[in-house]
């Protein structure tokens, strides 16, 4: 699992490639706290790349996108594929999140 941070244009994006599964998420939320804090108020989560979720992942996605409501910002999913997309819809989470 690749995580990368770029700040682009006063907009946070978060590249994610690979399978953010159990065994990746202790790593991926380690990249991703310093965006807990941050005072950007757009954070987006590009998955063109992020080839599986799992219910670890999807908690990260979920303190991410609570931390940022907490500042009045929003957290917005990008390019998921079909697979990616149905869990989404099983788990509820495609309600909670703005897509891309």
């Amino acid at each position: 699992m690749q995580t990368t941070i770029q700040n682009q244009d006063g907009k946070i994006v978060v590249f994610l490639e690979g399978r953010l599964d159990t065994a990746a998420a202790p790593e991926t939320e380690q990249a991703l706290k310093p965006l807990y804090d941050s005072t950007e108020a757009e954070i987006t989560l590009d998955c063109t790349k992020l080839v599986y979720i799992s219910s670890s992942g999807l908690r990260l996605f979920l303190s991410l996108l609570k931390a940022a409501k907490a500042k009045g910002g929003h957290v917005y999913i990008h390019g998921i594929n079909e697979d990616l997309r149905k869990i989404f819809q099983l788990t509820g989470f495609i309600n909670l999140f703005e897509f891309n």
